[in-house]
């Protein structure tokens, strides 16, 4: 339910006689069996849909006025906490993988939300309702393998009085959904660990950072690249070390070129020093020769890139003033040099572009039109997505699935992350600082920022086509150590990220990082 039928405080028995309802009877049993799911919209009301309730709540299972595609929609809603399930059983089936789809739209708060696919032949598979609050659906999936023919679609609500959530155009069609990158940007990893930084497993246990993210389901290292930093950290070297690391424990590689010898990101995109009298056509020069050079080491040692960044954040270009968006068909010619100079090192080599604002369609396809226009060549696109700064989880669905679909091109989330607590650990104020900076729905608490990066990986697993490629979680290993700040040219600076970190300040792995295990 939304809007003003979720402000209702009246009693359970009430619910049938509200003005505007359009309420189905729900059947005592199951219908019969078929091999398709019917009613998919709730078109027909709840015909062939059963709930299950075990403590007798079954009316916090109904149809009403209000759909995503039709007319109607299935809500579950009651003025006095309830669990309940609404279900359809299929049987005739012939075995193999399933998706389950389904728009949802949800208050949140609740124990637990979820979509599943249960008594398939397999382990249960589900996938939990993010809070939608804005009253937009967002649409969510999971998959199954089916042995035996048989297969429950089931719908679940465990709620507090007054908790809602919505369902409709539910879709059960051959096929398997999962997320081939679940990774993290560990490039500030070294620099902690030089100085001083502990890193303990959930059970307490100390341990090395990247080997207990890869415990947790961590398949993907994201290592940034500077020209000629003035820490000595993010360069060649450094790069190729943690690639060794990543590599023994049988993770993959997404290299991040900054093209510069600092921070590249909307805001800057300074040349690296050596390069700052450069015009135009050495800039191509200098970018293939630095892209080439970098990744052919890595490829001599064994731990060939397996995808790239030609650059960071590039909303308005890089390598500014040459390279801005303000002059593309030169940012064209940038990019193109890098992209030319990853694939001669190793045609298996993924190029992706990368832009922030993930939930700005508009933006997002004005740059991919231009690059398109202009005819640079690339594999994926990246976004970066944190919901406090760039928008809804369904206005990122919404540009995720646009982006794959207009330019037939897998996506990525190449950065997101969210706070646990908004407490402090170094005296500079973290980036999210204050309770008016949070997502609603999403408290800075470990579950909080759990379920944070669990529905961004949701979404991005919705994907039409099998093009959402996963997630990257930005330094999740950056807690605060005197010594590893922002600033290379400072080392007094401090760290405005460990309060999004998933290791506490106490350096112990916090429930976020189980996600990496997502399917």
């Amino acid at each position: 339910m939304y809007g003003t039928t979720h402000s209702r405080a009246k009693a359970a028995g009430a619910v049938a006689a509200l003005s505007g309802l359009v309420f189905a009877a729900l059947p005592a049993q199951a219908a019969q069996a078929a091999t398709a799911p019917v009613n998919t919209g709730f078109e027909s009301g709840a015909t062939g849909w059963s709930p299950y309730s075990a403590g007798g709540q079954n009316a916090a299972s109904f149809t009403e006025a209000g759909g995503h595609g039709g007319s109607t929609r299935l809500s579950h809603w009651s003025a006095s906490a309830y669990k309940v399930e609404t279900y359809q059983y299929l049987s005739g089936l012939t075995d193999g993988t399933y998706t389950l789809s389904a728009w949802v739209r949800s208050g949140g708060g609740q124990k637990s939300a979820y979509l599943a696919l249960r008594n398939c032949g397999s382990a249960e598979q589900r996938t939990d309702l993010p809070p939608t609050a804005n009253g937009a659906w967002i649409r969510l999936v999971t998959s199954v393998k089916v042995t035996g023919g048989a297969c429950t679609i089931s719908l679940n609500s465990d709620a507090h009085a007054g908790e809602w959530a919505n369902f409709d155009d539910i879709t059960f069609t051959p096929g398997s959904t999962g997320l081939g990158v679940r990774g993290g940007d560990l490039s500030t990893l070294p620099k902690n660990e030089a100085h001083g930084a502990a890193y303990r497993n959930a059970s307490g246990t100390a341990g090395d950072a990247m080997s207990i993210l890869r415990s947790s389901g961590m398949n993907y290292v994201r290592l940034k690249v500077w020209v000629n930093p003035a820490d000595g950290y993010n360069d060649k070297a450094r790069v190729l070390a943690m690639a060794k690391r990543a590599r023994a424990l049988g993770m993959k590689t997404l290299i991040d070129f900054h093209y510069s010898d600092a921070w590249a990101d909307p805001g800057k995109q300074n040349k690296p020093a050596a390069w700052a009298g450069h015009g135009y056509a050495q800039l191509r020069t200098d970018v293939y020769n630095h892209t080439y050079d970098v990744l052919n080491a890595l490829k001599a040692q064994g731990t060939t890139a397996d995808m790239v960044q030609i650059g960071n954040e590039i909303n308005g270009g890089m390598l500014w003033p040459e390279g801005s968006t303000a002059h593309w068909s030169q940012l064209a010619g940038l990019i193109t040099s890098g992209a030319n100079a990853a694939k001669a090192v190793s045609s298996g080599t993924k190029v992706a572009l990368h832009l922030a604002e993930g939930g700005d369609n508009a933006g997002t396809r004005w740059w991919f039109d231009n690059a398109v226009a202009q005819k640079v060549p690339f594999d994926v696109i990246a976004l970066s997505y944190y919901g406090y700064w760039h928008g809804s989880l369904s206005e990122l669905q919404t540009n995720l699935d646009d982006a794959a679909s207009r330019y037939g091109k897998p996506v990525l989330v190449a950065e997101t992350a969210y706070a646990h607590t908004l407490a402090d650990d170094d005296g500079l104020e973290n980036n999210v600082a204050t309770a008016s900076q949070l997502v609603a729905g999403y408290p800075a608490t470990p579950a909080g920022q759990a379920a944070n990066l669990r529905d961004v990986m949701n979404v991005v697993e919705a994907v039409p086509n099998g093009r959402g490629l996963g997630a990257v979680y930005w330094e999740p290993a950056w807690t605060a150590v005197t010594g590893s700040g922002w600033d290379p040219a400072d080392p007094a600076s401090g760290n405005a990220w460990e309060n999004q970190a998933v290791f506490d300040h106490d350096g112990k792995l916090l429930p976020a990082a189980a996600w990496f295990s997502h399917r």
